[in-house]
């Protein structure tokens, strides 16, 4: 694979990084509850577009380009995940504010964070189908299918992996410069609706498919 093919499918994946999506508004939330915790929710996501390569090389995700049921069946359960992360948000950030802000950094552990991140893309089949979609085209065709998907995995990752530690770190900054809680709690509050609001339009969105 030629060096000017690497970049322009790294140019790609910072173009749809830097796209609004569930993840980064998944890593703003952990972020306003533990600086850490938004870093280790950047890597699981990072893991979780690993994972998708792999199914891709596999060809494991090529079910999902072929049944439309197991497409639909994995869209509801992604957004069925999306609205319980922003429904626990909700409650966290209830919580936290009744108990104070040593709450919201003990009960947000890195741990939760990065399965958070991880599990949020793995149940994206949106990042499957981009590698099916885009991977053939970059892969030559003269053998190594499998190690060039996992490469161009690999570059996707570590791309979408810088773009979520920027927003991990200038929310954590923001709020350390803030330090007021109201604003952490508001902030907090609207990234957790996003998520769920998010979670509900995937599923009204397959269902009407």
């Amino acid at each position: 694979m030629t060096a000017p093919a690497l970049l322009a499918f790294a140019g790609l994946c910072a173009i749809l990084a830097v796209t609004p999506g569930p993840d980064t508004f998944l890593v703003l939330r952990y972020s306003l509850a533990r600086p850490g915790a938004g870093l280790a929710a950047s890597a699981g996501s990072a893991v979780g577009s690993m994972l998708w390569a792999l199914a891709v090389a596999l060809g494991l995700a090529a079910l999902l380009e072929q049944s439309a049921e197991v497409y639909r069946v994995v869209k509801i359960a992604g957004g069925l995940y999306l609205i319980y992360l922003g429904v626990a948000a909700l409650i966290a950030s209830r919580r936290h504010a009744a108990q104070g802000p040593e709450a919201r950094v003990r009960t947000t552990t890195l741990r939760s964070g990065f399965l958070a991140g991880m599990l949020s893309t793995v149940m994206n089949p949106k990042v499957g189908l981009f590698f099916l979609a885009i991977a053939p085209q970059f892969v030559p065709h003269d053998g190594a299918a499998i190690g060039n998907t996992l490469l161009l995995g690999a570059i996707d990752a570590v791309v979408a992996a810088a773009y979520l530690t920027v927003v991990a770190l200038l929310a954590s900054r923001a709020i350390l410069w803030l330090k007021r809680p109201s604003v952490t709690k508001a902030l907090e509050r609207i990234s957790a609706a996003i998520l769920a609001a998010l979670g509900i339009g995937t599923i009204a969105l397959t269902a009407a498919e």
